[in-house]
C-alpha cells in the first residue's frame, strides 16, 4: 500500500517501536540511511542496523531478527518482489519499503495491512488497477446439485441446461481475464528502472517534521547524485529533481553579508554550480581526471594514438601548458583557474564535447574542504566495494558509511584515493576490450566478456564496479565503431566472479541512444533464458538486471539469450 502521508503512517507509527533497519549496499540506500539515522537520534528510537547486499542476506537477516523487532524498514530493497511470499512473516509483522527499483510488486502495491511503501506521490508509477490482476475469491462454480423440489422432470432438464450454458460463459470469461492479466502484467514488470532517489523521500519527511538540518540536505543532493552517476535517471529526472533540491539549498544556505550575521569559516555550507563533468578533478590533476572520466575518455577516443593527439590539441587550445595540467589541481597557478571552467567549455563545444559542463552542488567547510557531490558518490562507492580485506564481511559498508559524515575526513579521503584506482582500471580495461575487440555483436546484442588473469579483475567481480565499467564500455564502443547498427545494440558483459566455485557475474545494459529512458529488459530476459537452459543461475541482487552464473552454463545460456530477443 502506498502510503500518503509519510510522517503519520510511518514515522510516528515507528517512533516508539524497536526497528530494523535493512539497508542496501548502494549509496543512495547509505544515504537515505544518514537521514534516518539523524531523525531516529533526535527522537531516540530504538534501531538495529543490517547491511543486505542481495536477497539471500535479506531472507537470512528476516529470519535471525523476526522474533524480536515487528516493524523493518527497508531502503532500496524489496519493492519490486512480493515481499510477502519470500519472507512469509506472522501477521503482526510489518514492513515500510523506501526503494527506488521500479516496478513495484503489485501484491506490495495493494496489500493494505503489512506492507507500505514510501514512494513520492508524483513518480510515473502506471501500476494497473485491481480488478485487472485480482479476482475475488468467489464460488466459480454454482451448486449443481438439484433439490428435488416437486417439479417437473422438463422444468428440472431445463434449469440444467441454463446452468450449464451460464458456467460455460464464466469460464470463458475466466479464461479470458487470465490471458488479459499475464499480458498486463507483462507489459508492466517487462522494464526494470528507477523512481526517485531514497535519501530524497527521506529527506522529504525530515522537512515535512520540520527537522531537516543542512547534513540531511546534502546527503539527499549524494543520493541523487548516485543515481546520475550509475545513469539511473533519465537527464529529464535528474535536471527536475535538481530543481528541487536547489530550493532547500537557497533556503538553508542563504547568507546575511552583514557582519553581524556572517558565518565562520568552520561552518558547513552547500553551494548549487554549474561544474565541469570530470571526475574529481580538483582532487586529482587535470590531466588525469580528462583521462579517466567516461565522457572525455569515449568523446576523444584517448584509447587510441590519434585520441591521445586530440587532448593534446584540446589543452593548447584551451591554453594550459602540460606542465600545469598534469600537477596537482590545487598546485595549479590561480591565474590559470579563475577562469578555467569557462576557457574549457568554449574548447569542448569546438571538440564536440557539448554536455561538458553539469548542474550539481558543491560543499565547503573549513578553507581547505570542498568537494562535489560526484566526489563523494564515487569516494563512498569505492569504500563499499574496496575488494582489500579488512576484517568482517561489513567492514566496507560502515566505512562507506561513516565517510559520509564530514567528521570523518580521513575515511573521505581514502575512499578518494580507491575511486582514482577504480577510474584509472575501467579506462585501461576498456581500451583493452577495445583495442583486442573483445566487444562482440551476437545479434540482438554486443557482448564482451572478460577473462581470468585480465589486470583488475577482482575489481570487477563487484556489481557497481561491473556496472560503472559496462555503461562506460558501451559509451566508448557506440563512439569508436563505424558500424550503424552496432550503435543502437544493449550490451551483456560478464566477469570471473569466484574461480573456486567457478561462477561468473553478468550484467546487462541498455541500449546507448539519445531518447534512452533507462529501461532495462534484461532482468526479465536473464529469467527466462534460465528457466528455458535448466542454467545454474542466482538472481541475488537488487537489480534484476545482474546475476550469477556456471561458467560451464554460459554458452547454453548465451543462446537461449540470442534465440529469446532475436
Amino acid at each position: 500500500m502506498f502510503v500518503s502521508d509519510c510522517r503519520r503512517e510511518f514515522y510516528e507509527a515507528i517512533v516508539s517501536q524497536r526497528v530494523l533497519l535493512l539497508v542496501a549496499s548502494d549509496v543512495d540506500a547509505l544515504c537515505a540511511c544518514k537521514i534516518l539515522q539523524a531523525l531516529f537520534q533526535c527522537d531516540h528510537v530504538q534501531y538495529t542496523l543490517v547491511p543486505v547486499s542481495g536477497w539471500q542476506e535479506l531472507e537470512t537477516a528476516f529470519l535471525e531478527h523476526k522474533d524480536q523487532f515487528k516493524y523493518f524498514v527497508l531502503i532500496n530493497c524489496g519493492a519490486n518482489v512480493d515481499l510477502l511470499e519470500i519472507l512469509q512473516p506472522e501477521e503482526d509483522t510489518f514492513f515500510f519499503v523506501c526503494d527506488s527499483h521500479r516496478p513495484i510488486n503489485v501484491v506490495n502495491v495493494y496489500n493494505d495491512t503489512q506492507i507500505k511503501l514510501l514512494v513520492k506521490q508524483d513518480d510515473d508509477l502506471d501500476v494497473p488497477a485491481y480488478d485487472d490482476i485480482f479476482r475475488d475469491e468467489e464460488d466459480e462454480e454454482e451448486d449443481s446439485e438439484n433439490e428435488s423440489d416437486g417439479s417437473e422432470p422438463s422444468e428440472k432438464r431445463r434449469r440444467f441446461e441454463e446452468d450449464v450454458i451460464e458456467r460455460t460463459m464464466k469460464r470463458r470469461q475466466r479464461r479470458e481475464w487470465e490471458a488479459r492479466r499475464r499480458e498486463i502484467l507483462f507489459d508492466y514488470e517487462q522494464y526494470e528502472y528507477h523512481g526517485t532517489s531514497s535519501a530524497m523521500v527521506m529527506f522529504d519527511l525530515a522537512w515535512v517534521m520540520s527537522k531537516d538540518l543542512n547534513d540531511m540536505l546534502w546527503w539527499a543532493i549524494v543520493g541523487l547524485t548516485d543515481q546520475w552517476v550509475q545513469d539511473k535517471i533519465t537527464q529529464m529526472k535528474y535536471v527536475t529533481d535538481v530543481g528541487i533540491l536547489q530550493r532547500h539549498v537557497s533556503r538553508h544556505n542563504h547568507r546575511n553579508e552583514d557582519e553581524e550575521n556572517s558565518l565562520s569559516i568552520d561552518c558547513m555550507r552547500i553551494a548549487f554550480d554549474y561544474d565541469l563533468r570530470l571526475a574529481l578533478y580538483q582532487h586529482w590533476s587535470l590531466y588525469e581526471s580528462l583521462c579517466n572520466t567516461s565522457y572525455t575518455s569515449a568523446s576523444l577516443k584517448l584509447w587510441s594514438v590519434q585520441g591521445q593527439k586530440r587532448l593534446h590539441e584540446f589543452l593548447a587550445d584551451i591554453g594550459l601548458p602540460l606542465k600545469q595540467v598534469k600537477q596537482k589541481f590545487n598546485s595549479m597557478d590561480v591565474s590559470l583557474k579563475e577562469n578555467l571552467r569557462e576557457m574549457i567549455e568554449e574548447s569542448a563545444n569546438k571538440f564536440g564535447m557539448k554536455d561538458l559542463r553539469v548542474q550539481t552542488f558543491s560543499i565547503h567547510f573549513g578553507f581547505k574542504n570542498k568537494f562535489s557531490a560526484s566526489d563523494i558518490v564515487y569516494a563512498t562507492a569505492s569504500l563499499m566495494e574496496n575488494i582489500e580485506k579488512e576484517g568482517p564481511e561489513t567492514t566496507n559498508f560502515i566505512k562507506a558509511l561513516d565517510s559520509l559524515s564530514r567528521g570523518n575526513l580521513d575515511k573521505l579521503h581514502q575512499g578518494l584515493d580507491l575511486a582514482k584506482k577504480q577510474l584509472r582500471a575501467i579506462q585501461q580495461t576498456i581500451a583493452s576490450c577495445i583495442c583486442t575487440n573483445l566487444v562482440i555483436s551476437q545479434g540482438p546484442f554486443l557482448y564482451c566478456s572478460l577473462m581470468e588473469g585480465t589486470p583488475d579483475v577482482k575489481l570487477f567481480s563487484k556489481p557497481v564496479s561491473l556496472c560503472l565499467l559496462s555503461k562506460y564500455l558501451l559509451k566508448s564502443f557506440v563512439c569508436s565503431t563505424k558500424n550503424k547498427r552496432c550503435k543502437l545494440l544493449p550490451l551483456v558483459m560478464a566477469a570471473p566472479m569466484d574461480v573456486e566455485q567457478g561462477t561468473v557475474i553478468m550484467v546487462g545494459i541498455p541500449p546507448e541512444t539519445e531518447s534512452s529512458d533507462k529501461k532495462n529488459f534484461f532482468g526479465r530476459a536473464f529469467e527466462k533464458a534460465a528457466d528455458s537452459t535448466n542454467s545454474r543461475t542466482l538472481h541475488n541482487h537488487f537489480d534484476m538486471s545482474i546475476i550469477e552464473l556456471k561458467t560451464e552454463d554460459r554458452s547454453k545460456f548465451l543462446d537461449a539469450l540470442i534465440s529469446l530477443l532475436s
